[in-house]
């Protein structure tokens, strides 16, 4: 079996060893490595996610690994809600470090009433599932990605995981039941926004769609769009959607 947070940390973007950058901005370096050491892994997100819009998670969220930084940006983002703050579009000057999310808090992973692996799997599972919602995941696509988590040395059960996922139909009640407290349905929806800018009509009716199953305020909503706009910056390419034709 795999270790779903060492999944959760290289979809995110995790340092590949051996590399200055993160898998997603070192994409090509990243699949060459894999190609001579297997042990290597660390691709993902460039499999999975390279073929985004160019902005990726960088600064304290990579370094707290996926579980905290999600847990960490759902809470800021619930905080500033509940205090009344007016949402910050851009990250402004000097803000302060992510933190882990408080340990007496729902959103710490230790909270987690189905356990902390079966939860990220769900984060995991809510990650694809907005990877594929502008529907660039075609079978040319698929073998593609079979191929190089191949060359990315994840492991077989991983592998095939992720195969499996990227295979399967959308399914949002099992997905949405999946996260069993009102905190973890924040965090599902901060993870799934972690993984995409939304660009494209398909990808922003999306995340609305699953804001409103998972049963969010819009203004809380508005929070989290801006509380991951913060953590994210322009990766190579810039911010400009990959064209589709």
């Amino acid at each position: 079996m795999f270790d779903p947070k060492k999944l959760l940390d290289d979809l995110l973007g995790s340092q590949v060893p051996g590399t200055t950058g993160t898998v997603r901005d070192k994409a090509g370096q990243a699949v060459q490595m894999a190609k001579d050491n297997p042990l290597a892994a660390g691709a993902l997100a460039a499999v999975l996610l390279g073929t985004g819009t160019g902005r990726q998670v960088t600064g304290t969220a990579i370094k707290l690994g996926g579980l905290a930084a999600i847990g960490g940006l759902a809470y800021k983002a619930y905080q500033n809600y509940k205090a009344g703050n007016a949402p910050e579009q851009a990250p402004a000057a000097g803000q302060p470090e992510l933190l882990p999310p408080p340990a007496d808090t729902g959103f710490h992973p230790s909270q987690a009433p189905q356990g902390e692996d079966e939860f990220t799997l769900t984060l995991v599972r809510a990650m694809i599932s907005a990877a594929k919602a502008d529907g660039h995941i075609d079978d040319e696509e698929r073998e593609k990605i079979a191929g190089k988590l191949k060359l990315a040395g994840v492991g077989s059960d991983a592998e095939k995981f992720l195969l499996a996922e990227l295979d399967s139909p959308l399914d949002l009640d099992t997905l949405v039941a999946g996260a069993k407290t009102d905190e973890q349905r924040l965090e599902l929806y901060t993870a799934s926004r972690l993984t995409i800018d939304p660009d494209t009509r398909a990808e922003r009716g999306y995340l609305d769609l699953l804001a409103g199953r998972l049963g969010l305020p819009d203004a809380l909503v508005d929070h989290v769009e801006a509380t991951v706009s913060a953590a994210k910056v322009p990766g190579p390419g810039g911010t400009a959607p990959n064209p589709r034709w």
